[in-house]
């Protein structure tokens, strides 16, 4: 059921309003003895999760004796960022998520199941795995918290995402970003239902009734400021919440262009975006608003790697990011690739398919690297002198001799296309 669910494109929570509907959500829910939280890492910082996970310790105080950041493939958060994420839980409370050991197997996805939802392209069966402390901790809620808004994977991030794959084994994070790569992210980007959406919906439904899951579901825009805020809040047990949200995120986070984008500019907070498997959130949230033969120029000072995982950093370092005929090729032919699927659909997230230009601008990486998974690169330190962020606006700006460009400060928050490529 929901719990709580308002918003709006006007709508602004101030933080007092985001607690206090919390905290309205969770007397309706009833008294807890135990209770586990799984909120986003430090890569989801301005999903509003932090402020959300604060004020439920604040609710249930020593009640709440868990809290598993839904890491997937990412890095365990640093002491530093759990302080400065979620300040107001004790540092001891905080587990790590580890995706190839610490999972058990709750259910398997049938395949016929997956060529149906694949159109046929796939027929693997599907495991609905989780961490082993959802299963095995005893607890009487597991609140998942986090952000709604496009995603490259399942159309929109969160809801039970947040558990099969934020929680999830290597094997489940593997095969799902597999099938939303082959299916095509295109036809994903944006869209409330999804062939991987539709597994994750099934695992829940068929093996997960028993694991008291209650989702917390920002959506997250800019007011006429420029400063995040958040326009909905969902909470509840089952798919309305994240309906509701998803069809909020559309009307906020989506950006449609009047015509094909020359020249777009991004940039990379540095501490959020240190890796292409994050940073190329910048190439796939925008591809559908970029011309034929245009420019994409990524401004990323806290570049320093390609793939958090190291295993994933080296499949990438290896093959580079080609077309998606030439990734889905080389993964028919390489065992490595095989064994790693989320990186083969990384490989094919990262790629412009020979449409436009890709050009980093990184921090820590160098010219070599750049150029090795075949992006091209420029000088970090004369792009920002010409392209400076803290003087130009999102969406369309004018250089001082003329050059338009379409500027972006923050890829994660949103999705941007043109009517050619998206309905």
């Amino acid at each position: 059921m929901l719990y709580y669910g308002k918003g709006s494109v006007d709508t602004e929570f101030t933080s007092e309003e985001l607690e206090s509907s919390l905290q309205e959500a969770l007397d309706k829910i009833g008294p807890r003895k135990k209770v586990l939280a799984v909120p986003p890492d430090f890569t989801r910082f301005h999903s509003f999760a932090g402020a959300l996970t604060n004020s439920a310790y604040k609710y249930y105080g020593d009640r709440m004796t868990d809290v598993l950041p839904a890491l997937g493939t990412h890095t365990p958060m640093l002491e530093s960022q759990i302080k400065e994420m979620y300040a107001d839980v004790p540092l001891d409370l905080f587990r790590d998520h580890d995706w190839r050991n610490d999972v058990v197997t709750i259910g398997q996805v049938p395949s016929e199941y997956i060529k149906e939802v694949s159109e046929g392209k796939l027929s693997f069966t599907w495991p609905a795995q989780v961490n082993r402390l959802l299963v095995e901790g005893g607890h009487d809620l597991i609140l998942s918290v986090g952000q709604v808004v496009p995603h490259e994977v399942i159309g929109f991030a969160n809801h039970n995402k947040n558990i099969f794959v934020g929680t999830g084994g290597s094997e489940g994070i593997n095969k799902s970003h597999y099938l939303g790569a082959v299916y095509g992210m295109e036809r994903i980007m944006g869209r409330a239902q999804s062939p991987v959406r539709a597994v994750l919906n099934y695992a829940e439904e068929h093996f997960a009734q028993d694991l008291p899951i209650v989702y917390a579901l920002t959506v997250v825009g800019k007011n006429q400021k420029g400063k995040l805020c958040v326009r909905g809040l969902y909470v509840g047990d089952d798919l309305e919440c994240f309906e509701r949200a998803a069809a909020l995120s559309l009307e906020v986070n989506f950006q449609m262009v009047e015509k094909p984008l020359k020249k777009v500019v991004v940039y990379l907070d540095p501490a959020e975006f240190k890796s292409t498997w994050l940073g190329n959130k910048s190439i796939y949230r925008t591809r559908m608003a970029i011309a034929d033969g245009g420019e994409l120029i990524v401004l990323a000072p806290g570049l320093k790697e390609f793939g958090e995982d190291k295993r994933i950093d080296e499949l990438i370092r290896k093959y580079g990011y080609l077309t998606t005929p030439e990734i889905l090729e080389l993964t028919k032919e390489n065992s490595d690739l095989q064994n790693n699927l989320s990186a083969t659909a990384h490989l094919v997230h990262g790629s412009s398919e020979d449409r436009f230009s890709i050009t980093y601008c990184p921090g820590h990486l160098t010219q070599t690297e750049i150029e090795s998974v075949n992006y091209k690169y420029a000088d970090l330190k004369t792009m920002l002198d010409r392209y400076d962020p803290d003087t130009m606006l999102d969406g369309f700006n004018t250089m001082d001799d003329g050059e338009e460009i379409f500027y972006i400060s923050n890829p994660a928050l949103g999705l941007w296309a043109n009517g050619e490529r998206f309905e």
